[in-house]
Parts: structure tokens; sequence; C-alpha cells
């Protein structure tokens, strides 16, 4: 055996055990979840089990629930570049001589390492409609009839919004300050020189500069929401109703308390392609506004 071939066989064996954890995790269950959307599947032990075409499919599209976490994803999506907008705002300020930087820095990342859980029941004390610290903060102000946050269905998907880009402004902020790092301070000069405000720098300098992050935070941030659905089943359960189920609650409900694994395997394929299509999408728009030095 040569030389190369063996260094070839060494770099397999190094990268097989990261292999078989993806075959086994993600491409074994990716397909046979594809195959049970096409089966009326029950779970283990199912009695009845047969190829059903694309019965689930169309039922899915008769199916209101269906129809509701679809436009409750849409808005659930919105923290996303409201996130990254603000944690751009904060980047800038925190990268620059402020005073305890380094303990605020450490403040807004703390909540991304925190338990999803005990994020859900502070934020369920903080938002409960009648003695809450917030609603009780707004009848302080004179607001007499402040909103019920997450027992309404008008406005509890907004409240997991807003804890939403409270719960991934620290990630974002962190990732930022690692780009500032690397702007040139010889072009900041040079504008400053030739008359430029602060925030013209920021926006006409630094944000072109770090819009390759910019990007990679939008891409990330996205899919996560896509799947996450952790933050609203302990807060709401998708309630009240169906105000705050989204798609990938919807897939859990289906298959763990339902027990209709085909029907939520067709979902998570519907919920697979669009993650694919608002990608790509993606990534055709940032040839427009991402600048890769």
């Amino acid at each position: 055996m040569g030389w190369m071939r063996r260094q070839r066989l060494i770099g397999y064996l190094f990268i097989l055990p990261s292999i078989i954890g993806v075959l086994t995790f993600f491409t074994f269950p990716l397909l046979f979840s594809v195959i049970l959307a096409f089966t009326n599947w029950s779970g283990p032990g199912g009695i009845n089990t047969e190829f059903i075409g694309t019965t689930n499919f169309i039922n899915m599209f008769n199916d209101s629930i269906f129809l509701t976490t679809i436009k409750n994803t849409g808005i659930y999506l919105l923290h996303v570049p409201i996130s990254v907008g603000l944690a751009f705002i904060v980047a800038i300020i925190l990268n620059r001589m402020v005073y305890m930087r380094n303990t605020l820095r450490a403040m807004f990342f703390l909540p991304y390492i925190t338990s999803s859980i005990a994020i859900a029941f502070v934020w369920m004390l903080l938002l409960s409609p009648s003695n809450g610290p917030v609603n009780e903060t707004l009848r302080a102000i004179g607001i007499t009839n402040p909103p019920s946050w997450l027992a309404s269905g008008d406005t509890a998907m907004h409240a997991i919004n807003l804890m939403s880009v409270w719960f991934i402004l620290g990630f974002n902020v962190i990732i930022f300050l690692a780009a500032l790092q690397n702007v040139p301070a010889e072009l900041e000069e040079a504008a400053r020189v030739d008359g430029a405000k602060f925030w013209h720098i920021q926006l006409f300098i630094t944000f072109p500069l770090v819009s390759p992050i910019t990007f990679f935070l939008l891409i990330i941030g996205f899919i996560n929401t896509f799947k996450n659905f952790g933050l609203i089943h302990a807060l709401t359960g998708g309630g009240p109703g169906d105000s705050t189920n989204v798609l990938a609650l919807y897939v859990y409900q289906n298959a763990f308390r339902y027990y209709e694994l085909g029907y939520a395997s067709a979902i998570a394929v519907i919920l697979f392609i669009i993650i694919l299509i608002v990608t790509l999408i993606q990534w055709y728009i940032q040839r427009k506004w991402v600048y890769y030095q």
C-alpha cells in the first residue's frame, strides 16, 4: 500500500465517527421520515399500517390547524431580523470604551446559556396578566387595561417574539463583537477625517464589512426558529387555542400526542422543504448586499 493511500485511509478513519453520527442521527431518520409520510403508521406496534400515497399531504392542506401553524411560524420568524439588527447596535456600543463593558457582555450572553425551561418559567411570572411585574408597572404608569400577554390569543405570539429577541440577543451580540475586531480602524479614521458622522460610519463602513456575519446570523436564526418549539411548548403549549402553535410543535403533537406518525412525518417533510426554500432564497439575495473582503 502506497504512502498516499495509507494517509487517505487514516483520514477516513478519523472522520468515520462523524460519518456514522450523521448517517445514524440525520440521514437514516430523514429517509425513514420521508417513507413514513406516505403511510398511516401510528408508531411501534401499530396495526393496519398501509401505504396511502399522498393522502397525508392532501389532508394537510385541508387541515385548518396546519394552515394556522404556517401563519404563526411566519410571525415567529420576525424576531430573527429584529434581534440581529438590535444586536448590531448593542455590539457597536459595547465595542467602544463603556463602563463595565466586560460585565455587560456577560450579562447579555447569560440568557443564551440558561435552561429554556427556567427561562419559560420566569417569563410566565413576568407576563402574568393579574399580578406580573410587567403589567403592574404598566398600571403604575397609568395604563388601566394592560395586555393579557400569554393568556390572550391576540398577544401571545408577540409576547413569545419579545422573549425570543431577549433570549437570542446575547449570542448575536457576541458574534458581532468578534466580527467588529476585524474591521480596520484606519477606514473609520479616514471617514471621520472626511467629516462622516458616527452612525454614517457604522452604516456605510462597519455594516458592509460585517455583512457576512449578519448573513450567517440570519441563516442560522431562521433555521433554528423553524425547528424550535421547546420554549413555546413550555410557555403556552401552542395555546390559547392554536394561537402560538408552530410547525415544529405541530409535528411533535401529531407524533407523540395523537400517535399519527405518518401524518407528522408528512408535516416534517413540508417543514424541511420550507426551510430549504427559505435558505436558498437567502443565499440568492445575499449576493446583493453581502460584501466579502
